[in-house]
């Protein structure tokens, strides 16, 4: 594996990883703690040199552990602190004993959460770890929503306590922190579905555990780079010509839907592909040429018309306002007929192709035995992927885009918050984006800017790596400059381009 590439785990992953570093590396248990603890102290200082009163509130389990040394180390630099702890005192032979001897040795005062919290500034949330898996106790419900509602600064060490740290998900009740302090591994929870909007600021350490212990477990994700993605795309030959380039056909555009396939289109054309041709209904043809005539726009009303087009191309792009299909979906209006014999003419085709939209849902209604191949990548958001599954798949995001992965083959996404991709033997993250994105035309953009690279050579899933990163990082671009609010899909375009070419600025 690449020493560069960032992994992701598991909990039960970082458990084993801590587990060799103890047992097999012979580094005691303790001494990961304070590392920890003072990784959490030294951002926490960083980010308020005076913080005011710290309460540090405890649990029971190794998190707790840190929080007491955490607390300790605070006290011996003249800082006031208080213990707020929620359950049994630690037993004295356990690291979190050890821990604790540590915190009243320096002469913190151990409270309650309630009479701890009072009057503090910075909270330091070290209630509940990794080992989180059903609805977070009454008990700790109470002082986590006692916490989100005191007007403070809030660090989590490891992940905010009420988070799942493998799916992500909020366990009834969660802590919103403004920073966390996450070690060893980087968890999967903490970067999808609601880790996002509850970690804030994510820092790592990885308690100069050694490199050898890593090459022993094999990370469940990988995040993605603009830096390492950005490689892949190849270098133009100085007498290059627009045929070397690759042909992106995309189909889709019924009635009142031209928008769609527009911005599929021009996300091609950004993206460097040397041509890129629109099959699309007749009615939506006049406004795709007044809007881009370097899109060569065909009318296309019958199944011949379009295996013509088709023969030309190098890959097609499927669905962005393809219409309704039979049994009905979200979309609106539309020719159901005219959209139904589109799409199985380019199911037929052998070409690469990328399915989203209305094609998605379709897609999700064919019989099994069809709807397998190699050479396509789906790009559905939570709601496609609920209909292609069957299932709420954000339950468990990883678990789901490796379900859709296996069902339909090829590459495939699920959008979000901390997009997946998957494909037959690994899953990638994306770690850029932001709610901004949450509008109309995005994932038509995403699609044509997959297409486009999928037409200058990338393999599918490099294709669908580098376009997730770029179209990502251009609105984080953007959205730095104007803010998130009013974001447009089109206002992407100029931003991909320029990151394609090699700047990211």
């Amino acid at each position: 594996m690449n020493k560069t590439v960032t992994s992701i785990y598991l909990a039960q992953q970082v458990r084993e990883l801590d587990r060799i570093t103890i047992e097999e590396k012979g580094i005691p248990g303790i001494k990961l703690m304070r590392s920890a603890a003072q990784a959490c102290v030294d951002v926490l200082l960083g980010q308020a040199p005076s913080p005011g009163k710290v309460s540090v509130l405890c649990g029971s389990g190794n998190n707790a552990g840190d929080g007491f040394i955490i607390a300790g180390l605070l006290a011996n630099r003249g800082i006031e602190v208080t213990v707020g702890l929620v359950g049994k005192v630690p037993s004295a032979e356990t690291d979190a004993g050890k821990a604790y001897g540590y915190c009243r040795e320096a002469g913190v005062e151990i409270l309650t959460a309630e009479l701890s919290l009072q009057d503090s500034a910075f909270v330091v949330d070290a209630l509940l770890g990794t080992g989180l898996i059903g609805p977070v106790r009454p008990e700790y419900q109470q002082v986590i929503s006692a916490v989100n509602s005191h007007d403070c600064t809030v660090l989590a060490v490891d992940l905010p306590s009420g988070l799942c740290a493998d799916t992500g998900n909020m366990l009834g009740a969660c802590i919103k922190a403004d920073m966390t302090v996450t070690f060893i591994g980087r968890k999967l929870g903490l970067l999808t579905n609601d880790g996002p909007e509850v970690v804030g600021e994510l820092n790592f350490s990885d308690l100069s555990v050694p490199g050898s212990v890593f090459d022993a477990i094999e990370p469940s994700v990988r995040m993605l780079s603009y830096e390492d993605q950005i490689r892949k795309l190849p270098v133009r030959n100085r007498n290059a010509h627009k045929m070397n380039h690759g042909h992106v056909l995309v189909v889709g555009g019924d009635q009142g839907m031209a928008g769609a396939v527009a911005m599929a289109a021009e996300a091609a054309m950004y993206s460097g592909a040397g041509l890129v041709s629109v099959a699309t209904h007749p009615t939506s043809v006049n406004s795709l040429v007044a809007r881009r005539p370097e899109v060569m726009t065909k009318s296309v009303t019958t199944p011949d018309e379009l295996k013509a087009l088709i023969n030309r191309a190098t890959v097609v792009v499927v669905g962005p306002g393809l219409g309704n299909d039979r049994l009905g979906n979200d979309s609106l209006g539309g020719d159901s007929a005219w959209g139904s014999e589109l799409f199985d003419v380019v199911l037929e085709s052998e070409l690469p192709m990328i399915i989203d939209a209305d094609g998605l849902n379709r897609l999700s209604r064919l019989p099994q035995q069809s709807t397998r191949r190699d050479n396509w990548i789906l790009t559905p958001h939570p709601g496609e992927a609920r209909n292609l599954l069957g299932k709420n798949v954000q339950v468990n995001r990883l678990a789901s885009v490796k379900q859709l992965q296996e069902k339909y083959g090829g590459v495939c996404l699920l959008k979000g918050a901390g997009t997946l991709i998957a494909s037959r033997h690994d899953v990638w993250l994306c770690p850029y984006g932001n709610p901004g994105m949450s509008v109309s035309g995005m994932g038509d953009v995403l699609s044509g800017i997959i297409g486009g690279l999928v037409a200058q050579g990338l393999d599918m899933n490099d294709a669908a790596c580098l376009g997730v990163i770029v179209h990502s990082l251009a609105a984080d671009n953007i959205t730095a400059r104007q803010g998130e609010r009013g974001l447009l899909a089109t206002q992407l375009l100029p931003e991909i381009r320029k990151l394609l070419n090699g700047m990211p600025g």
